[in-house]
């Protein structure tokens, strides 16, 4: 008889299948207790699937269906053909002839599996990322309409691929291209689609080199921190600034930065999560780093620490108290200040830059500047080494 589960993560009614049994357990634990011949179904990803095995072997058949009363009825029919199958010595360890029945996914519009794929990221990306897969959707709006993902060749794919480059900057490009590319991926192991058309379109767009941001002086770094500390209405971000300039962090970094993360004699500072618009998580690469401060900055969170202070508090905060708006800072409080020091605009993500250039200049270890900050050594040297001593020179001829 063909036995109905959940995934691992939910409670599930054994009942529908059997009659006698309601209990939670794990994929693991369902495995162990299906007997031999007995196809289960199963809920993977979010889709149905069969799961059996038969002379050793497991198999496994994805229904390609959400799960729902009606879909279940469905994989429990199918599920019941290949134990019949099982027992009558008819069954086809290809599962092409299981494979016949399952509803076809080409009904299935471009744009609504992306809407699929979009809803099983929910749980997992922030905001921000799901408004990128939005805009995505936008464009399969406008240039597929209504057609179904199976119809979307190659030839179709590099249509689009060039369509895109006209309605956004190629780097742009390249990152929904990526998406879309592990859209159809995703699609393929639930067999939603039957190839992936876009495994190719990410190379068919080069954007061009980009100079990387010149990184602030010793003299300008002085300058700008004093003028904030000088400043009538932006003194308050001051220590934020100084923080930034010294140790090279991302400046989501530094705004999620609580006093639980900064050692008791402020000392060293434990890098892990980062703050933005309001959403906290980890860092960049998913890698949390200690960073040991200088006595300067030693001395400079010391002071600013409250005596009575609460570990969950941010360290740096806005003037009204709460998080640091990144977007705000920057285009009232550091344009502001710039443009008073006539210093040319960069953003304040240059601090981060800034530090690496200048500590490379000095002869430190590019594997001990990654450390430090967080890097890949190759991006650290690619993206961020802009004037160090260590490029390579030209001979005099």
């Amino acid at each position: 008889m063909a036995r109905v589960v959940g995934s691992a993560k939910k409670s599930i009614d054994l009942n529908r299948a059997s009659g006698t049994l309601s209990q939670s357990v794990s994929q693991s634990q369902i495995r162990k207790k299906a007997s031999k011949g007995t196809v289960v179904v199963q809920v993977f990803k979010e889709r149905l699937r069969l799961c059996w095995s038969y002379l050793g072997k497991r198999y496994y058949l994805y229904i390609g269906l959400p799960d729902s009363k009606l879909n279940r009825t469905i994989a429990e029919q199918k599920a019941h053909q290949i134990e019949g199958d099982i027992v009558t010595g008819n069954f086809d360890p290809t599962l092409k002839k299981y494979k016949s029945a399952v509803p076809k996914p080409s009904l299935v519009s471009a744009v609504a599996l992306f809407e699929q794929f979009t809803q099983s990221k929910q749980k997992y990306v922030v905001a921000r990322t799901l408004a990128k897969y939005a805009a995505i959707c936008r464009y399969f709006k406008e240039f597929f309409q209504d057609k179904p993902a199976t119809e979307i060749t190659l030839k179709e794919a590099e249509a689009f691929t060039d369509w895109l480059i006209t309605q956004v900057k190629p780097i742009t490009a390249k990152e929904r291209l990526f998406l879309i590319e592990s859209c159809w991926k995703w699609a393929l192991e639930r067999e939603l689609v039957e190839l992936n058309p876009w495994k190719e379109m990410t190379k068919r767009i080069k954007p061009a080199p980009k100079q990387p941001s010149k990184p602030f002086s010793k003299e300008e770094m002085g300058a700008i921190i004093q003028a904030f500390r000088s400043d009538r209405y932006y003194h308050y971000y001051a220590n934020y600034v100084e923080f930034l300039f010294g140790t090279g962090c991302r400046t989501g970094e530094a705004i999620g930065l609580k006093w639980k993360h900064v050692s008791d004699d402020c000392s060293t500072v434990w890098i892990g999560e980062s703050l933005s618009r309001g959403e906290r998580r980890s860092t960049k690469n998913n890698r949390s780093r200690t960073i040991a401060l200088t006595p300067k900055l030693q001395a400079m969170l010391l002071a600013k620490r409250p005596a009575d202070f609460d570990r969950e508090e941010l360290v740096f905060t806005a003037p009204r108290v709460g998080a640091i708006d990144d977007g705000n800072f920057r285009n009232r409080a550091w344009k502001t200040v710039l443009t008073r020091l006539e210093i040319d605009y960069r953003k304040p993500y240059t601090t981060r830059h800034t530090l690496v250039s200048h500590a490379l200049d000095l002869g430190m270890n590019p594997v001990v500047v990654a450390q430090l900050t967080g890097h890949d050594v190759q991006v650290l040297f690619k993206n961020y080494a802009g004037n160090v001593n260590s490029r390579p020179q030209l001979p005099e001829l």
